[in-house]
């Protein structure tokens, strides 16, 4: 493990000293997951042309969109290998928390690429089909619930998740917990999803996420910090403020070409897998409640969803004839047939994600 090589040597450099530190290797992290992802972005962009691995446009989606047929997608390579290789080589590989972030990472980074390679390479319209998607991520949030259970950090509070505002508030869902891990984790990633249809608006809203998440990380693996803020202490959960530094690291750099007019689209394969980071975080640190907080733009752009599809129903119900509640879901194309150009609704909702961000982390002392 390089980190404990980088340790070894402070002794004989006194610089190497500086690796002790989650704040200095969660900075280097963040540095590094950015640069990755300046450097491989124009080659993955090159492979994926070359290949002609582009995106299919819906004709039910905005008109607008279809200048954007044929963009290169499965972009999200570019932030799972960003992420990957400062993650390894900046973290504490030993530790539970970085082995089942990474997991959670991967398998549905893995799951993501199946879906994109089957409706773009292969040209099956509707890629890997639903129920073996939805399969998969249950089974993601079962093996996160079942180590969880394992292991010796949470032994008083694995079936716990902690309320926001509320000092030393706790509930205890025993056996349902881990029906609770299975809907943060599949419902994050399928809200991010949801997210990732205009360019630059997933990107810069995860790199918000993950950067307050990363603080979070911090200040929960740390006995004094935690005791004053009074939330809950997590011995080693300090180690996923790396991971979380690099995530937002990796999709800053990846904004620079998903940006508008956007060079390449993350797919499945990035959207799955780093909405299955985020959700797998808040239930690492025990945040699920924090996240409909955190992570609210992701939260209103599947509730539109569901809320549009609940609607039709219905009124189709009813009158026989299905009614719209919005002009079109999810809730930023609603806006794009209102006539708002596409660079300010993602600037817009960029805004709301740092102010629910901030709210978020004043959570913490308003108590």
């Amino acid at each position: 493990m390089l980190i404990e090589l980088f340790i070894g040597l402070k002794d004989t450099i006194s610089l190497f000293n500086l690796f002790e530190y989650i704040t200095f290797r969660s900075g280097i992290s963040a540095i590094i997951a950015l640069l990755i992802s300046f450097t491989i972005g124009p080659w993955v962009i090159h492979i994926l042309q070359k290949n002609q691995i582009g995106e299919e446009i819906r004709h039910t989606g905005p008109n607008s969109h279809m200048k954007k047929r044929g963009t290169p997608t499965m972009g999200g390579v570019i932030i799972l290998i960003a992420v990957l290789l400062p993650t390894l080589l900046f973290s504490d590989i030993l530790s539970p928390f970085i082995q089942m972030i990474l997991f959670s990472t991967m398998w549905m980074g893995l799951i993501g690429f199946l879906d994109d390679y089957l409706k773009i390479v292969k040209k099956y319209k509707r890629g890997l089909i639903a129920r073996y998607k939805m399969a998969g991520q249950i089974i993601l949030g079962c093996l996160i619930s079942y180590w969880i259970y394992q292991l010796p950090e949470y032994l008083i509070i694995n079936s716990k998740t902690t309320v926001p505002f509320l000092k030393n508030a706790e509930i205890d869902l025993g056996v349902l917990y881990p029906l609770m891990v299975i809907i943060v984790i599949t419902g994050t990633s399928n809200a991010v999803n949801l997210t990732d249809g205009l360019d630059g608006l997933a990107a810069g809203l995860l790199a918000i996420c993950f950067t307050v998440f990363s603080a979070i990380a911090y200040i929960s693996g740390r006995v004094d910090f935690s005791n004053y803020l009074n939330i809950l202490y997590l011995p080693g959960a300090g180690e996923l403020a790396v991971f979380s530094s690099a995530m937002a690291g990796a999709c800053i750099g990846y904004l620079w070409y998903n940006s508008h007019p956007a060079e390449v689209f993350m797919g499945d394969t990035g959207s799955l897998s780093a909405g299955a980071a985020l959700g797998t975080l808040a239930v690492l640190l025990k945040k699920e409640l924090l996240l409909f907080i955190i992570g609210g733009v992701f939260v209103w752009e599947a509730l539109s969803v569901i809320i549009q599809l609940s609607y039709f129903k219905l009124t189709k119900g009813v009158s026989g004839e299905g009614k719209r509640f919005f002009k079109m879901a999810p809730i930023h194309h609603h806006y794009e047939l209102s006539n708002w150009p596409e660079t300010k609704i993602v600037v817009r909702f960029w805004i709301i994600g740092l102010l629910l961000a901030l709210l978020s982390l004043t959570t913490f002392k308003v108590r």
